[in-house]
């Protein structure tokens, strides 16, 4: 590892601190920044993020606080794990606080709804300028705390950005492998939270590991169809930020978006199932804003479709999944296909 530096993870979340937790533990200077100052107080207090993490101690040099100012000053590389709908307000509050030459990456998987802009297009809109990167991949906090084998990538133009992030984060446990396509990558940690809450609706209905098996491998040909026709490189998607996700979010019922698929699956309503969880799923949000864009682009996206149709257009779901063995059989992988329109 290289000289220390001063980091700020803002963000109060389980990612967040699982973030800060281990590039504390790395030897480096690092600050979280949580919104809510009783849960800024409690957690440097009692060294844990209770609402979050139960269970997990944090580092004793971590430093938690609710002053944005402490936070920021000095910060060498800032890393945004706030949810999509606060991000903008954010880091507006951020900007007149960074200094010019801190590096800001995004850890949030998200689309800002109107404007489908992305995370980190919110960062090059708000600060012109900054360095500015996204971590995305297949990261459950709870496994990263417990010190598991986790691979990340982090995306950038900026080199110096991303040899900055892997030797802040880059331990035993934790690779950090890069990319310089941030924009694949990160429509690969939005996009793949719409395909959990299939997945998850499908576990719940019985389906069983063929069924599982060909909803992954459909669901990343159509991430990669709509990213391609955004101007993303379709290989991207075979890395650990499309492909690794996707089978993470997609398997595990510690994933939010696959229990809420669950829950629907299980008869219960949108608003139950969210209810039951607790947490913000973000693929229902970034579902609406797909299937907008999709139909505007003409991207054929079947199974966002019939995912709205149930969610949002009170389809049933029994016509919704018959419908989707009826659809038109396209090749198996479309970017050996020259002419495959």
């Amino acid at each position: 590892m290289g000289n220390s530096k001063k980091v700020t993870v803002l963000g109060g979340g389980s990612f967040g601190t699982a973030v800060a937790n281990f590039t504390a533990s790395n030897g480096h200077d690092v600050y979280q920044w949580m919104r809510n100052e009783q849960q800024a107080q409690d957690t440097q207090k009692y060294r844990e993020n209770s609402r979050y993490l139960p269970g997990y101690p944090l580092n004793d040099a971590l430093q938690i606080t609710s002053d944005l100012n402490l936070a920021l000053e000095g910060a060498e590389l800032v890393f945004v794990s706030i949810p999509s709908k606060s991000f903008r307000s954010v880091i507006k509050l951020i900007k007149p606080k960074l200094s010019p030459t801190a590096m800001v990456v995004s850890t949030a998987k998200g689309i800002e709804p109107g404007s489908f802009t992305l995370m980190s297009q919110i960062l090059e809109q708000e600060l012109p300028g900054q360095p500015i990167g996204v971590l995305s991949g297949p990261n459950f906090a709870k496994e990263i705390v417990q010190s598991q084998q986790t691979g990340t990538v982090i995306a950038s133009e900026d080199d110096q950005l991303i040899e900055t992030v892997q030797d802040a984060l880059s331990a035993p446990t934790f690779r950090v492998y890069a990319n310089h396509d941030r924009y694949g990558v990160e429509l690969g940690g939005a996009l793949k939270n719409i395909y959990a809450i299939i997945t998850g609706m499908a576990a719940a209905l019985g389906c069983g590991h063929n069924t599982q098996a060909m909803l992954l491998t459909r669901s990343l040909a159509e991430m990669g169809r709509f990213a391609q026709e955004l101007g993303a490189n379709p290989m991207t998607f075979l890395g650990l930020a499309g492909v690794g996700d996707l089978i993470l979010t997609c398997t595990s019922d510690l994933s939010r978006n696959y229990r809420v698929g669950f829950a629907i699956g299980e008869g219960k309503s949108l608003d139950q199932a969210i209810e039951e969880i607790g947490q913000v799923a973000e693929g229902v949000n970034t579902l609406k804003i797909i299937k907008q864009k999709a139909d505007e682009l003409e991207v054929y996206m079947p199974l966002v479709s019939a995912l709205h149709g149930v969610l949002f257009e009170q389809k049933p779901l029994a016509e919704v999944a018959a419908g989707l063995m009826q659809g038109e059989q396209n090749y198996d992988v479309e970017f050996t296909v020259k002419n495959h329109d």
